[in-house]
């Protein structure tokens, strides 16, 4: 038999696939843009079901059975990381949605020993003639998942990337494919402004030629790559494969090729940007995604001579402790690989492990270098980890410092409107 028999065979329909899933099942899907929309979409039409768990990262769409109430106790969205969907449905008070207290590099392994999934569901690219597809965009946790869930059906999409690196599954693997074809989604590049272009300045000063990077998302990780592009040498050692990193490359200030580990590869563990970089990764030999367990180990990190880890937070308190994924009790994104790529950067030989932030939020209004973390606030890099705090006032490196330096540190880089009731607040507490 051919393995394309193989695959008709296995070949059913959504509604097929969805009559697998009973009450207190545990169902694992693939992350960010690769989750798999059959699933998503249309789980909440399986009736008479109760305590169906499904555990999700990044979601991109918002899904009836997490954002409606009629499905509070049938269905619940297990959320490794937050997005707009489920904070919608938490700040709507809805009992459908939870957060997973994790970091990347172990989350999916954790959850496999603590709570062992029934059925993986995933996306996968078309598979060739030799019976693999790939995972595609996504290996935080998917392949972890498919050689332990008890049940694994992948919905193979045409216009999803076929990948290299730890990405291959192969059709005697899977229980179940389902064809299901559709546009990726994209995450547009958002334009850096003044203040971000400031805070990426005394970032881009800190980075030496031939240094290993790790960058996050957003205007701030923009701004430092349009500001590296003159830099000689630099290679990539990610989590997430972001566009700015392709534009690095065809500027010629990506090479890989001085990079402890991997040299002239790109390594990541989820790529999510725009249809540009999709096909810039299609079939991309030099584009490794491997699994989030050793990508984002802090102690493989840490191999990497001049590594340096650029993430950004929501507030710091005087300490130098770092909130990231929350605001105050109010839940609102997650740890993701923050804590495992500083922590492995800042290991490393002559390695930097920086923390970015704007020193003010909801428009100067209040300062987000505080004497104290809010109430409630998670702790998502703890004091004693940090390294370098950078606002578009300067540069503050931490480590080492006692709490007297460290609070002069960071009120040096406050906003100037809100250091001197910074400072009496300090006082006031005993910090200072």
């Amino acid at each position: 038999m051919s393995w394309h028999e193989t695959y008709r065979k296995k070949l059913i329909t959504i509604d097929e696939a969805l009559s697998n899933i009973k009450s207190n099942t545990k169902v694992v899907t693939s992350m960010a843009c690769m989750e798999a929309r059959g699933l998503l979409e249309n789980i909440h039409r399986i009736k008479d079901v109760d305590n169906v768990a499904v555990a999700t990262c990044l979601n991109i769409g918002e899904y009836p059975f997490f954002v409606e109430k009629e499905y509070e106790g049938m269905f619940l969205n297990e959320s490794w990381f937050h997005s707009l969907g489920a904070r919608k449905a938490v700040s709507k008070g809805l009992r459908t949605v939870t957060y997973i207290p994790n970091n990347l590099h172990s989350a999916g392994m954790e959850r496999i020993m603590a709570n062992k999934p029934d059925i993986f569901w995933g996306m996968a690219s078309p598979m060739d003639r030799n019976g693999y597809m790939t995972v595609s965009l996504s290996n935080v946790y998917e392949r972890d998942m498919v050689e332990n869930a008890q049940l694994v059906i992948m919905e193979v999409n045409e216009k999803a990337p076929r990948t290299h690196g730890d990405t291959q599954v192969h059709i005697s693997e899977v229980d179940y494919v389902i064809d299901n074809t559709f546009e990726i989604p994209e995450l547009p590049d958002a334009d850096p402004d003044e203040i971000e272009m400031k805070i990426a300045g005394h970032i881009s000063d800190l980075v030496e030629d031939g240094s290993t990077l790790q960058i996050g998302i957003g205007g701030i990780p923009n701004a430092v790559a349009k500001l590296m592009e003159n830099k000689k040498d630099l290679g990539i050692h990610t989590e997430m494969l972001t566009e700015s990193m392709i534009h690095l490359f065809e500027k010629g200030a990506v090479t890989n090729r001085k990079k402890t580990l991997w040299p002239g590869k790109f390594i990541a563990t989820f790529a999510f940007g725009t249809r540009r970089m999709y096909s810039f990764i299609e079939d991309n030999p030099a584009v490794f995604l491997m699994r989030g367990k050793y990508v984002n180990d802090p102690y493989v990190i840490s191999q990497n001579e001049k590594m340096v880890s650029i993430n950004t937070a929501i507030t710091v308190d005087l300490t130098g402790q770092v909130c990231s994924e929350a605001i105050g009790t109010r839940h609102y994104s997650g740890t993701g690989g923050q804590l495992d790529t500083h922590r492995g950067a800042a290991m490393a030989k002559d390695g930097k492990g920086i923390i970015a932030l704007r020193s003010s939020a909801k428009r100067g209004t209040v300062s987000t270098i505080l004497p104290l973390l809010p109430y409630g606030s998670p702790v998502t890099v703890p004091r004693q980890d940090i390294d370098y705090v950078v606002t578009e006032y300067g540069v503050a490196r931490l480590k080492g410092l006692n709490v007297f330096q460290r609070v002069e540190a960071l009120l040096g880089i406050s906003h100037p409107d809100f250091r001197s009731d910074l400072r009496k607040q300090a006082i006031e507490i005993g910090l200072i």
